[in-house]
């Protein structure tokens, strides 16, 4: 059996040029980066900008496994699927992120026969995005401690500075960190840490903003520090907004590639789901609603959190309005959640099975309250038995869901054609989406209704910390703001061992931070890292380059 990157490396690309011609796009609007990837540039979005926008497609999922579930699969799958039927689709994807690349994960660009290639490329530098993102987010922490070395003209508390210096890549050790030491020269001394940049407020600024302006605008905006006086400092203060819009200027512009079977696939952006908002960027999306007549775009983790941030962040801030949801589960994730453990799940287990399923019972439950048709993709790994795959259809059956077994891992679009046709005529059913909360509700109350009505919640719990965030908010005017809940993606709850669907808990809000260029408010649940670390066998032992430049490992 041949591994993910096997099959990528033998697959025949289309050059992109061709791919972008396909889909109307002219030679000036596309800036290549090499044969097989390219940017696409504001004079596209200048000329199609009026036209009216196809049908949206969002693809989650249940709560995952360690291991990921397959949603990136099944959302190129479906993709490549709409082509076999005959559609014009086009898929808007997050780009991967080296932390869970080299972690536990490898390859995040879709498996199997179901893939986004260059696939090498794509998990590796790509065409420099991340990169640029890193290196305006330190370029501001940067301008922030030269500016205190520099006399603090504007009298910042270094106990008070609420930045951090990032980096793409796992690396535990560098969450807690001291600066400045080794004498005057070298800087004031102060407590500092590293987040991955995927979880950087730069990240999400950069997946909402809607042109380079709005953009500098959203940079200048980002609430960097407190002064001894307790008045805020924001990064234009520092005169910091230009020169981090100038290293992302390029980047802004949507990336544009291709599946194993030629589907076109935009993939912009990438902000973790469980510390950030999970969405690939505005500017892509858009660009792809113009470009076909099915944009088919995923959030990231379960439910309870990429999509419910989708949903309740990005289409209220964008202006979205999605026509159906999909719903990834897998037997194997379900049986997780009935209490088996990872290595365990490929086993039959039709107890475990009965005993997990109601975590899809949930999620089922949870996207109907957006107003919005949903369909369970029931993605088939190898292993799993009949009686397991017949259990899970006639709980959609039961629970009036429509469903469609997804075979795209081994079969590519063939093996999504049933779940294409079921999307598509969930997409043609009247849609009535909206947000579960109000922004103008207090920040407790919104808090309060996503505990509640998405992770099933008996209430919310406070710490000092949270409650003194809160007020420090409330202050700068920041409350009427969406809420980004960062937790876990194991559990509905902010605990990890809750699995199913767990009842009789609280959740606990440790913290909170205002994303001010962003444009939403954090709140902090359990212990949840914005660096995370490495595991104890990374995935980056396996992965290998040889003599003629050949990459293997990557899944």
């Amino acid at each position: 059996m041949l591994t993910d990157i096997e099959i990528a490396q033998q697959a025949k690309l289309i050059p992109i040029s061709r791919v972008a011609s396909d889909l109307g796009i002219q030679e000036e609007e596309l800036e290549p980066y090499g044969r097989f990837k390219a940017k696409l540039n504001d004079a596209l979005y200048n000329r199609i900008s009026t036209r009216k926008d196809g049908k949206l497609i969002l693809v989650t999922a249940i709560n995952p496994t360690p291991a990921g579930e397959g949603k990136t699969t099944t959302t190129a799958g479906l993709g490549e699927a709409m082509k076999q039927i005959g559609k014009n689709a086009i898929i808007a994807l997050r780009e991967p992120s080296l932390g869970p690349v080299f972690g536990i994960k490898g390859g995040a660009a879709g498996g199997g026969y179901a893939q986004v290639v260059p696939m090498e490329d794509i998990n590796l530098h790509f065409t420099g995005d991340f990169h640029a993102i890193t290196s305006a987010n330190n370029l501001l922490c940067a301008m922030l401690d030269n500016h205190m070395q520099q006399g603090n003209l504007l009298g910042i508390d270094q106990r008070r500075i609420l930045i951090k210096r990032c980096l793409d890549m796992n690396d535990r050790a560098l969450r807690n960190i001291v600066v400045g030491l080794g004498g005057k020269i070298n800087g004031v001394p102060r407590e500092d840490g590293f987040c991955i940049t995927v979880a950087t407020e730069i990240m999400a600024i950069f997946c909402l903003a809607s042109n380079i302006v709005d953009l500098k605008e959203r940079l200048g905006r980002i609430l960097v520090a407190y002064t001894f006086a307790g008045a805020p400092v924001y990064a234009s203060d520092l005169k910091a907004q230009g020169a981090m819009a100038a290293l992302l200027k390029d980047a802004i512009n949507p990336n544009l590639v291709q599946t194993l079977e030629g589907t076109p696939v935009i993939m912009h952006g990438g902000p973790f789901a469980n510390i950030a908002h999970g969405c690939n960027s505005v500017r892509a999306t858009q660009l792809a609603l113009k470009l076909a007549d099915y944009c088919i775009t995923e959030a990231g983790f379960g439910s309870d959190l990429g999509a419910e941030k989708f949903l309740d962040i990005k289409c209220r801030l964008a202006g979205l309005k999605p026509n159906a949801i999909v719903l990834v589960a897998t037997a194997r994730a379900l049986k997780y959640n009935g209490g088996v453990p990872k290595d365990k799940t490929c086993d039959e287990d039709l107890d475990a099975l009965k005993k997990g399923i109601v975590n899809l019972g949930a999620h089922i439950s949870n996207m109907r309250k957006y107003g919005v048709p949903v369909v369970v993709a029931i993605n088939r790994f190898n292993n799993d038995s009949v009686a397991e795959l017949e259990y899970i259809e006639n709980y959609c059956r039961e629970n009036g869901a429509d469903f469609a077994l997804s075979e795209v891992f081994a079969k590519g679009g063939a093996g999504g054609i049933d779940l294409a046709r079921k999307v598509c005529e969930a997409a043609e059913k009247p849609s009535d989406f909206r947000p579960i909360y109000s922004v103008d509700s207090t920040i407790k109350q919104k808090i309060g209704c996503i505990a509640k009505e998405i992770y099933g919640a008996d209430g919310v719990n406070y710490t000092g910390q949270a409650e003194k965030a809160m007020r420090d908010i409330e202050a700068l005017g920041g409350d009427k703001l969406p809420i980004c809940i960062a937790k876990t993606q194991y559990s509905l709850s902010d605990n990890p061992a809750l699995l199913g669907r767990p009842t009789g808990f609280d959740i606990t809000i440790r913290d909170l931070r205002l994303s001010n260029g962003a444009g939403f408010i954090v709140a902090y649940a359990g212990d949840i890292m914005t660096m995370p670390g490495l595991p104890k066998v990374p995935s980056a032992e396996r992965i290998d380059v040889d003599e003629n430049g050949k990459i293997s490992g990557l899944f």
